[in-house]
């Protein structure tokens, strides 16, 4: 059996954090799609093009195992995607007690509307702070992100900033 795992979120930008999960996720199935998606309650910092173009050259720089397909959605659930893909698995990564609270509810209806899994993966303690909207808030105010994002996104952004 070929088992598919989707890894959604806004990744504005990718963090450590972020791959770390992508990787270990990437060891448990045959096929992981990360997909960016369009987050309406967030202002973007990064275009979605943009955040797959950062994804696809982070996970490359990073040599990270197996089949990683990088992708973008905007066209209705993500359960829609994943009966696209033919994937029966989402893989979050959880940093807190709060990150459990807000994406239980949406595990229990994604298993109700497509018999979709959702996969919780604890975060390395080393990156368990690290949130995109940290890394925006360091970014806006100037200060070195480059512990928390991958050299391409740190790059990026600094160029983007000067």
């Amino acid at each position: 059996m070929h088992r598919i795992a989707v890894v959604p979120g806004s990744f504005d930008p990718v963090t450590l954090g972020h791959l770390d999960v992508i990787g270990r996720a990437a060891g448990l199935f045959d096929e992981l799609h990360v997909l960016v998606v369009h987050n309406p309650g967030k202002t973007a910092l990064l275009p979605i093009a943009q955040r797959v173009s950062l994804l696809e050259q982070s996970i490359a720089d990073a040599r990270l195992p197996g089949t990683i397909v990088v992708a973008s959605w905007s066209m209705g659930l993500l359960v829609d995607y994943c009966i696209d893909v033919g994937a029966s698995v989402l893989v979050k990564g959880i940093r807190s007690q709060i990150d459990v609270a807000y994406e239980t509810p949406m595990a229990i209806v994604n298993r109700h509307l497509a018999a979709v899994e959702t996969v919780f993966l604890l975060p390395d303690p080393a990156n368990a702070h690290v949130s995109s909207s940290l890394v925006r808030q360091v970014a806006a105010l100037g200060g070195d992100i480059a512990p928390f994002v991958p050299a391409a996104v740190a790059n990026y952004l600094q160029r983007a900033t000067v």
